[in-house]
């Protein structure tokens, strides 16, 4: 893969990139998160997107912090990247977490950052229907794919119709879920709720969801964010099931089916 290069490299050498890839804590440092910034990396490097990165200028958006009710710390480190974006006069940005993507675009604006920042899976669309991106779908042939609705792409910004237009962009059969739109059911992550205990309760949410997905009778189940990757991988282990379900980003779908 070519090499990613940073901002502040970028702005060394004079470049400005066409687009800011915003990786995020769980694209940074979780292993399985990872892979899914690599493959959006990997196919903006293949349709001649460029993009650069923060790198260690990126701090935590604050989401987290703000939904458990930390106010100050959501506001320091909310002003620290917005001081740094405005720094490099950045525009237009692309994010492969929901999380990340609702506090840069609803909660940045009040404390004085302005940005155009769109979801992989928006960015994927546009790419599509612009003819820049090729998806040869016939790798997924025959093959049931349902998709699973992030609360913070779904419900909060109320984007349904791009991920699955990508989706169906493979030629596999798309399988919705009992509950989906805007009556998905969270996987249980969100609301900083990834960052502790469970709640009493008869049954975890994720494995609420997991049971669905495996009611739907699919063989893939796609998500678009991180944390629900996580959530739904662990309730397909809960359930024994991680062998005859598979859960991707859909970022990974279009690398596999164009074998890249």
């Amino acid at each position: 893969m070519a090499v990613v290069k940073t901002m502040a490299e970028m702005t060394a050498a004079g470049q400005k990139p066409e687009i800011v890839f915003w990786v995020g804590c769980a694209g940074s440092y979780d292993a399985r998160a990872q892979r899914v910034t690599q493959a959006i990396a990997k196919i903006l490097h293949e349709v001649g997107v460029s993009f650069a990165i923060l790198g260690s200028e990126e701090a935590c958006t604050g989401d987290p912090a703000r939904r458990a009710g930390n106010e100050f710390v959501f506001q320091m480190t909310a002003l620290q990247n917005i001081e740094v974006l405005n720094m490099y006069e950045v525009k237009k940005m692309v994010t492969a977490c929901p999380h990340c993507f609702n506090t840069i675009k609803n909660e940045y604006p009040a404390l004085g950052g302005n940005y155009d920042i769109v979801h992989h899976t928006q960015l994927l669309k546009e790419l599509i229907d612009s003819g820049k991106l090729k998806v040869d779908g016939g790798a997924f042939a025959g093959k049931k794919i349902t998709y699973h609705d992030s609360c913070y792409l779904g419900r909060v910004n109320n984007e349904y119709l791009a991920p699955r237009e990508v989706i169906a962009s493979l030629d596999a059969d798309l399988s919705e879920l009992k509950r989906s739109k805007k009556t998905g059911l969270c996987c249980g992550a969100g609301g900083a709720q990834m960052f502790k205990e469970d709640e009493p309760g008869d049954k975890r949410i994720n494995i609420e969801r997991i049971e669905e997905v495996i009611d739907s009778g699919a063989d893939i189940v796609a998500a678009n964010c991180p944390f629900c990757i996580t959530m739904l991988g662990d309730g397909l282990k809960a359930k024994e099931k991680q062998d005859d379900i598979m859960v991707y980003d859909i970022s990974e779908l279009i690398i596999q089916s164009n074998k890249w």
